[in-house]
């Protein structure tokens, strides 16, 4: 948007006068125009060298990103793949427990055994609750 003004207001510089120039000031007005020109050019080609240059670091970090995301994520997959094989192991067990009945019955004795801490723990708590009122 700069460089349309600062292109504008030259060129309304140059040619606002032009009328009231002789012949030979054209062509002065012309080669100073053209110089102008060049400046403008030089400008922008510089403005789009530092346009490019921050694009190709902002890649480059992009790059560098992803690839520390990619890192995260292989590490990350073959964790829970091993913990998939942990658990399949885990589950295992479990059915094996489960298809015998003297293990059946073993297991249903523990949970009794953990409600009937559970319950009398909070009836304790309960009571002293209203006590200590």
């Amino acid at each position: 948007m700069s460089y349309r003004r600062d292109h504008r207001v030259v060129r309304s510089a140059l040619f606002d006068n032009y009328d009231s120039i002789e012949e030979g000031g054209v062509r002065a007005s012309r080669s100073y125009s053209r110089d102008i020109d060049e400046h403008d050019n030089d400008k922008a080609v510089d403005n789009l060298q530092d346009r490019v240059s921050f694009l190709k670091k902002l890649t480059g970090d992009i790059h560098e990103e992803v690839e520390s995301h990619n890192r995260i994520l292989d590490k990350m997959g073959n964790e829970m793949d091993s913990s998939r094989g942990i658990m399949s192991r885990t589950m295992d067990r479990f059915k094996i427990v489960f298809d015998k009945k003297a293990h059946r019955k073993t297991c249903k004795l523990a949970g009794w055994f953990v409600l009937s801490f559970l319950l009398i723990y909070y009836v304790f708590r309960y009571l002293m609750y209203f006590v200590h009122l």
